[in-house]
């Protein structure tokens, strides 16, 4: 279910206790306020309500509205008059979530958590104690999230350790800054990386250590933040292109790496044909040596007769292995 689906069906399943809650009518607009959406969503909403209710869907089974004006009331709740209450695990969850956040370094903001906490608390009752025997060890990523929150309100430099997948390394650098991203679930740090000198992205769970220095952030005049309107990623045209020809099982490597155009082929059955843009060969070497077979490189030339001098040093060295 989609994150606006999701949001509208709780909206709907809240509506009518709301309701139920003013016997004499609400405004449209303080209704929409409530809900924080706009009056036209809120109309939609109440349509589609006159068409719920229980089985059956005769006359007495769906729920019924009445409007004066600008002012809305229930008329028949069809049973939905009960606000739902989380269950036990549920509660407890959600205490000892926002629970671990109070103890996060850094966090922004404390009091509006603090606040939501002691709502639910209150709310929940008996689960609420059941919480405090809870202990949660706050994970390494969550650490760096902080810190480098951290950074960005203080305005400080940050000097990270940080992993490089396409080179399989580990690297060391100073950094300014510029932004937090929440993309696909991953957290990433936009910042302007005096050692590369330029804007880079690191994605926090790659980085194994992370420090705020005493001196300030300071990112250069031409450091822009990132367009992602087209995705995080976004080949750079001077660099390389790296053209694969994919079988149907790899055919993954379409949707996990940026590619520059993508055509089915038949040979092999199922197959694709990629275009891939990297400044780094070792890292489409490695690729290629690691799909077993299932990828070969069209172009460039070059390129796919290392990689075929490289498998055949590995087949010698099998060969002159003793256990052969």
């Amino acid at each position: 279910m989609s994150a606006p689906t999701a949001d509208r069906m709780t909206r709907l399943l809240a509506l009518v206790p709301y309701l139920e809650a003013r016997p004499g009518g609400v405004t449209l607009a303080a209704a929409a306020r409530d809900f924080a959406v706009t009056e036209v969503q809120l109309r939609k909403d109440l349509e589609l309500l006159w068409v719920c209710g229980l089985p059956g869907h005769g006359p007495g089974d769906l729920i019924d509205l009445a409007f004066e004006g600008d002012r809305v009331r229930v008329t028949d709740t069809a049973g939905l008059a009960r606000p739902l209450r989380l269950a036990t695990d549920e509660a407890v969850a959600l205490i000892v979530a926002l629970r671990t956040l109070l103890e996060l370094p850094g966090l922004a903001e404390t009091e509006a958590v603090s606040r939501a906490l002691v709502k639910v608390s209150a709310a929940a009752g008996e689960p609420a104690d059941l919480a405090g025997s809870v202990a949660v060890s706050i994970d390494a990523r969550e650490q760096v999230l902080a810190v480098v929150r951290q950074a960005l309100q203080s305005h400080r430099a940050v000097h990270l350790h940080y992993y490089v997948p396409s080179r399989d390394e580990r690297t060391e650098r100073t950094v300014d800054p510029m932004r937090l991203l929440l993309v696909d679930g991953h957290w990433y740090l936009e910042a302007w990386c005096r050692r590369a000198e330029g804007v880079r992205l690191f994605r926090l769970d790659r980085v194994d250590d992370v420090a705020v220095l005493a001196e300030p952030s300071l990112p250069p005049e031409q450091a822009e933040e990132r367009d992602l309107d087209d995705g995080l990623y976004q080949a750079d045209p001077e660099q390389p292109l790296v053209r694969l020809r994919l079988a149907r099982t790899a055919r993954w490597v379409a949707d996990y790496y940026p590619v520059e155009d993508v055509v089915a082929v038949d040979d092999p059955p199922g197959g694709l044909l990629v275009g891939v843009r990297t400044a780094d060969p070792a890292w489409a070497r490695r690729l290629v040596a690691s799909l077993g077979g299932a990828a070969t490189v069209e172009e460039p030339r070059e390129l796919a007769d290392e990689i075929a001098a490289d498998a055949r040093a590995a087949l010698a060295r099998y060969a002159d292995h003793p256990g052969g």
